[in-house]
């Protein structure tokens, strides 16, 4: 166990706390479920005490979810520490994750309390949560801008109050990697009872250095390294899961540690993360960018060509990037359809199946040639959407120089058809109008990004939107060769969630 690092996923906590992401518990279920299969050693579900709805996706999350820990946190106090356990207990490894500041800045600002006082919190809560389970995690936020004495004072009450994990945030990312490595080797040192205990990291990026930071800490005594997905987080994000986890892979001759990850499932991972919360992976990103194995240069093109280990540290195919050059039509049948896709890594069922088939006859109605890549946006967009209330049937949009854009759109439910037009600033803002008429919900958009999944004038494009209603963001999801109806899918995908969102909380759908 000394060379093995525990990988604990916060993507659906942390990460879900990025500006502009809102879950629903349908979504973090799907996410959970990736994580699963990715090897994520533990999944911070979420904060219980937050909401109602991530009580209720926490709980659902412990209910349906096997194979990792499955972790909530919780402030120290009673009440939270209770509602976490309420949510949580029904995982096969349940987790609680406390936490309280110990930096003087936020015991004088935030807390008002005194070191002592902080201290007896420590002792109590800690208790309390190890009285529901024996997998207690302590965090003592803002560490690493703590005082070092009282920071392991803490840390030796918690280990003794039953905590079998402690955690040393750099919780505003103000750490240097030498300086972080030093900070876990003299906690090491310094707390008598730390062999009782796993220390833990959890490094923000505010100044770029989330991973760096974190695998200093690997160096020096950390084995659990608390990271997200694509480094979604807080203010400039966590560290990321993908570069933690290559980073210990590609270079185990320097650092000889290795996880428990299932390095095929990565960037699945990252595209169902990115898809579902509507934030786009910067084509530059380190591991999951779209340009991370694209090479333009012709020198770099030619090294490749000759030996790919020349310019690629990383196998691309390791990380389940699809670099095949077998391509479907409209004449390929089902069975090959399914058995491509289980190449891919989809285990659908057959309705599903059935369901994605139709929407692929369809593309390669409009698209000669279906690539990987194109057979992967399809079932990430179709197989993923909540229940929709409206589907678009129609869409039609005048557009041009001199020419007010207009567009008319008719959408289908089970029992209406409904038909509308708008004008627009521009061909995609009519649309939306539009949309937001038939409808019935009015929606501020807040981000709209745009993706060619492919190269080539019918490359498919994808369209990711968030949009704000009633003070909580939505995002949505369309493809399609016409940009103007993948951004149409999108905002309409969008809307369908703020339908659903109101019919759960109506308590009108489970």
């Amino acid at each position: 166990m000394n060379n093995r690092v525990i990988i604990f996923d916060t993507t659906l906590r942390d990460g879900e706390q990025s500006p502009g992401i809102s879950l629903n518990a349908k979504e973090k279920l799907d996410i959970a479920m990736q994580l699963a299969k990715l090897g994520v050693d533990v999944i911070e579900a979420g904060f219980p005490i937050a909401s109602p709805g991530d009580f209720e996706a926490v709980k659902t999350i412990a209910k349906n979810v096997k194979g990792p820990v499955i972790c909530a946190l919780a402030r120290i106090g009673a009440g939270d520490i209770d509602r976490a356990w309420e949510a949580v207990q029904y995982a096969e490894r349940p987790r609680i994750h406390t936490f309280v500041a110990t930096s003087d800045i936020h015991l004088k600002h935030k807390l008002n309390k005194t070191r002592a006082e902080v201290l007896a919190m420590v002792e109590t809560g800690v208790k309390r949560a190890k009285g529901y389970t024996s997998d207690v995690e302590f965090s003592a936020e803002d560490a690493f801008r703590s005082d070092l004495d009282f920071l392991c004072q803490v840390l030796e009450t918690a280990i003794a109050a039953g905590a079998t994990t402690v955690n040393v945030p750099d919780t505003v990312g103000y750490a240097t990697p030498e300086e972080y490595g030093k900070f876990i080797a003299d906690i090491n040192d310094k707390v008598p009872n730390i062999d009782q205990a796993v220390i833990s990291v959890h490094c923000h990026n505010d100044l770029g250095l989330a991973v760096a930071n974190s695998l200093a800490a690997v160096r020096n005594g950390a084995r659990q390294v608390e990271c997200a997905v694509n480094g979604l987080g807080e203010r400039a994000g966590n560290a990321s899961l993908e570069e933690i986890v290559m980073s210990l892979y590609t270079r185990r001759d320097s650092f000889g540690y290795e996880t428990g990850i299932n390095y095929q499932e990565i960037y699945r991972t990252s595209r169902l993360v990115s898809n579902l919360t509507g934030i786009a992976v910067q084509p530059n990103k380190a591991i999951v960018g779209k340009n991370a194995f694209a090479h333009e240069s012709g020198i770099h093109q030619d090294g490749v060509i000759k030996e790919r280990t020349t310019y690629e540290i990383m196998n691309p195919q390791m990380l389940g990037i699809v670099q095949s050059n077998l391509v479907f039509g409209k004449h390929s049948g089902r069975h090959g359809f399914k058995q491509r896709l289980e190449e891919l890594g989809y285990q659908l069922t057959d309705e599903e199946i059935d369901k994605a088939f139709k929407q692929f006859k369809d593309l390669a109605d409009k698209k000669k040639q279906i690539t990987d890549a194109d057979l992967e946006a399809l079932v990430e967009n179709e197989i993923r959407k909540i229940p929709e209330k409206w589907t678009l049937e129609y869409l039609h949009i005048c557009s041009g120089t001199g020419v007010t854009p207009t567009a008319t759109v008719r959408v289908v439910s089970e029992d209406e058809v409904v038909e509308e037009a708008s004008c627009g600033d521009g061909p995609i803002n009519a649309a939306f109008r539009s949309l937001e008429r038939v409808t019935g919900i009015e929606a501020k958009l807040q981000q709209y990004s745009i993706n060619a999944v492919t190269g080539g004038i019918d490359a498919i494009g994808e369209v990711s939107v968030l949009v704000e209603y009633n003070h909580r963001v939505f995002s949505g999801h369309g493809i399609s060769t016409d940009i103007l109806e993948a951004s149409a899918l999108a905002y309409l995908n969008a809307i369908n969630k703020i339908i659903y969102e109101n019919q759960v909380n109506a308590g009108l759908v489970g």
